[in-house]
């Protein structure tokens, strides 16, 4: 599968007034394949928007290599392929839908007729066809990140750059801009989502990237990156003494009214628990826990901060 970004060896290196220097990336390598939905995420100051950047062409590495679509990172081919919806777009409020579509039109150097045709279509694709005469100061959050969305699409890009794409929006609006970006994969293009709405980083992304202080944590696809990590073990009637014995074994043990749920490490002990079992207590379900990509994360950036 082709590459749609490549980064090898990737720095940034900002010099202080006192003749220090802090590396906001700091030897930072990964792909982005072509087709793919790609999460990028760490906490505030990890080098994502730094990193976002450099992608883009707008700053420049201090050293290491970025190849975007085939190209150097900033090549004006490369960059007639991609498009990139920011945190907080702006848009001239008193304009239209419709106007703010037209005049992004116009750089492109699209005639009337075609204008209008893109126009009618990228309003249908985000659901602003009813709302596209009416003025953005009368848009809700939602709608402005659709708008904002409308406006990416208007060259019909490979490679798509959103960086919180669903912060602060209701969960319908939420909800909508998740299919929105999975609608986008069906089309064949590209995304590449910075965000620190994890739960949205793990419902739509194929593959996802953690960085911290500037530096690659954490790579993989979903299924790589969320292992199974607990099981609950819940059983019914347990003898007297049985709670102490499978303690040594289990993180937790509870016991509510007749039934008793034990908290271990998916593994060994499972099983362990389960023979001491029998004969002391009725088994009702063992439940393996899947680690979220929140749960994943906060480790990650704990662990770091040691």
């Amino acid at each position: 599968m082709a590459e749609a970004i490549v980064v090898q060896g990737l720095k940034k290196i900002y010099k202080g007034h006192l003749g220090d220097s802090v590396a906001a990336v700091d030897d930072l390598n990964f792909q982005v394949d072509q087709g793919e939905i790609f999460g990028f995420i760490g906490p505030n100051g990890a080098g994502k928007t730094t990193t976002i950047k450099m992608l883009l062409g707008l700053l420049f590495p201090s050293s290491g290599k970025i190849t975007v679509l085939g190209k150097p990172a900033g090549d004006i081919e490369a960059k007639k392929r991609i498009s990139y919806l920011p945190e907080s777009p702006y848009f001239y409020e008193h304009m239209t839908g419709i106007e703010v579509l037209d005049f992004y039109c116009k750089l492109f150097k699209m005639d009337s007729a075609s204008r209008k045709r893109r126009i009618g279509e990228l309003l249908e694709q985000v659901g602003l066809t009813k709302d596209g005469s009416r003025s953005l100061r009368q848009y809700s959050k939602g709608m402005l990140q659709r708008i904002g969305i409308a406006q990416s699409l208007i060259n019909e890009p490979d490679l798509l750059i959103y960086d919180e794409p669903t912060s602060g929006l209701d969960p319908i609006a939420h909800k909508d801009i998740q299919d929105l970006i999975l609608s986008l994969k069906k089309q064949g293009k590209t995304v590449f989502v910075s965000s620190h709405q994890l739960t949205d980083i793990e419902s739509v992304c194929d593959k996802v990237a953690i960085i911290n202080r500037g530096q690659l944590v954490k790579l993989g696809t979903m299924q790589e990156l969320l292992q199974i990590g607990r099981t609950v073990i819940t059983l019914s009637g347990p003898k007297d003494g049985f709670a102490d014995e499978v303690k040594p074994l289990a993180e937790r043990v509870s016991v509510e009214g007749e039934f008793m749920r034990v908290y271990t490490e998916t593994g060994e002990n499972v099983n362990k628990v389960l023979d001491a079992s029998r004969g002391k207590a009725s088994l009702v379900s063992v439940v393996p826990q899947k680690q979220t990509l929140e749960d994943l994360f906060v480790e990650i950036v704990r662990e770091g901060r040691k």
